[in-house]
């Protein structure tokens, strides 16, 4: 019999949800976690699309981990393990002989890149250092709590000398530095450094990641430094994780169990109860109403107060800061059911435990992303993928695999058509004849595959649009306009009511940032 009343309710059952779970659990407060599905992990969940094929659902990969959750909750290597190959990405390009594959060894890396070009190859160790120093501005910035701008005082202005210190201490030069790259789009940045089409397709990729913008577009190189905060000397480079991604969820529902917290799933929140702008509660699907003293949301602001809380406990003002949140999820995902082995032309078997991406130039990917400017999906998207049978062997039956991909750019919503079984085997053909090109006879190998747009992403996990970042990662949401300016401080209108999800600072990711921020913000 679970008790009703609890000092935190959390809704939702993605990563940031379940770290917020247990770190409050270990500070002896007591906590309820609901997941509406049949399995906790949100956008880190594993998947059987295909009778005894599986799937990551969304992420395949993580690019970074905040090392303030491993310390605190003691996450070991023995409890969650990277698997780290020395290829960790391969650039593919038509002509097989000229792949960039990107090493663990930059010298590596360096030669592999002079096979394209000589010039870009004598300046990458140079930007890798270039960007790790830009990145390291940014460190700080992640581990606070973002300023009160409407009422700005002393302890949020002493709150920014955290950001600010390590600016100084590369002198004048670095304080310009962080702050003409921030607003840069992809091709400024790249101009300064290289010439080969492949090598700043790849690049400009990461900027445009999980994001409904072109590598044309404003402040993308803000994106791009989000991903790669972490990298250090290795640009574009994915975790995979032993056990998959979902092993990462596992273990954080363990430590939030063992720490006292109660999980529930399959129990789905269908109002957050609030009156006289204090919450109360919450009430379930099957009409079961639970007790809290507070609330925490890991779901994306839509969710949260519109959808949860009502219109009624909204005013004007709220609610345009809310409307005015870009959603625009872009990212469709496709998973194949292989025979065999896939082949991939210019790379040997023991190279492809990695992942790859077809990127080949960055007026390739604005082009991809004019198509979904005007509601088309793009003949010819930006597509990364990998193959994480080969990681983890339980992902498919034995000698068979799985490959699955990240496409971009399909919309949301299409224009004057609605989304179909025969829209999306028209995706799935279009992907399969790309991949044709680059891995030996791909289409006589596929036995099953599964797609999910934005829009089923939005039905199946409640992600509004399709948006993995629960709002765009673009400058005009970020830090202290994140996901609101009235709400960057992980604090609603509502006195009770926190938010702890993607939409919060410092934005999308499994990095779990937004929830040790969070919990450090409410328990001060």
């Amino acid at each position: 019999m679970v008790d009703k009343k609890f000092d935190y309710i959390v809704i939702g059952g993605g990563i940031n949800s379940l770290i917020s779970a247990a770190l409050l659990s270990k500070k002896n407060k007591s906590v309820l976690l609901f997941e509406s599905c049949d399995q906790i992990g949100g956008m880190a969940s594993l998947n059987e699309f295909s009778p005894g094929f599986k799937c990551n659902l969304i992420y395949d990969y993580i690019k970074w981990i905040d090392d303030r959750v491993i310390k605190n909750l003691k996450i070991n290597k023995s409890l969650l393990e990277y698997i780290e190959n020395d290829i960790y990405r391969i650039s593919l390009n038509s002509n097989t002989n000229d792949h960039i594959f990107f090493n663990r060894d930059n010298n590596k890396t360096v030669k592999s890149i002079q096979s394209i070009s000589k010039s870009d190859s004598e300046k990458w160790i140079d930007f890798t250092n270039y960007i790790s120093k830009i990145a390291s501005f940014l460190k700080p910035l992640y581990k606070i709590t973002p300023p009160n701008i409407q009422k700005m005082g002393l302890g949020d202005a002493m709150s920014m000398k955290e950001m600010i210190k390590p600016m100084w201490s590369h002198g004048t030069r670095g304080f310009v530095d962080i702050l003409r790259t921030l607003p840069m789009m992809m091709p400024e940045l790249l101009d300064e450094w290289f010439e080969s089409k492949l090598l700043r397709g790849t690049i400009s990729a990461s900027g445009i990641h999980h994001l409904n913008q072109g590598p044309y577009s404003a402040a993308t190189v803000l994106n791009f430094l989000h991903h790669n905060l972490y990298s250090g000397s290795h640009i574009l480079d994915a975790n995979f994780i032993k056990g998959g991604v979902n092993n990462f969820s596992k273990v954080l529902k363990n430590k939030a169990i063992d720490n006292g917290a109660v999980i529930k799933i399959n129990s789905k929140v269908i109002s957050i109860d609030c009156s006289d702008d204090i919450c109360h509660g919450v009430t379930l699907e099957n009409g079961e109403k639970f007790f809290c003293n507070n609330i925490i949301s890991g779901l994306d602001q839509n969710n949260t107060c519109i959808k949860l809380l009502g219109l009624e406990n909204l005013n004007p003002n709220i609610r345009t800061q809310l409307n005015n949140i870009k959603y625009r999820g872009s990212t469709a995902r496709i998973h194949f059911a292989l025979k065999t082995i896939p082949k991939i032309k210019g790379v040997n078997n023991d190279q492809l435990k990695t992942v790859f991406s077809i990127t080949p130039s960055i007026n390739y990917l604005e082009k991809a992303f004019d198509e979904v400017k005007y509601g088309r999906f793009s003949s010819s998207p930006s597509i990364e993928f990998c193959i994480p049978s080969l990681i983890n062997s339980g992902y498919a039956p034995n000698g068979k695999h799985v490959l699955s991909a990240s496409i971009q750019y399909i919309p949301y919503k299409l224009k004057n058509k609605e989304w179909n079984k025969s829209l999306k085997d028209d995706i799935i053909k279009n992907v399969t004849n790309i991949l044709d090109q680059y891995i030996s006879n791909f289409s006589d190998i596929i036995i099953d595959s599964s797609i999910s747009t934005p829009l089923d992403f939005e039905n199946s996990l409640g992600i509004t649009e399709g948006s993995f970042n629960h709002g765009d990662m673009t400058l005009d949401q970020f830090l202290f306009m994140r996901p609101t300016i009235s709400s960057s401080q992980y604090r609603t209108h509502i006195k009770n009511l926190f938010i702890c999800g993607p939409s919060t600072h410092p934005g999308g990711g499994l990095h779990g940032s937004n929830a040790f921020n969070m919990v450090n913000e409410i328990l001060k």
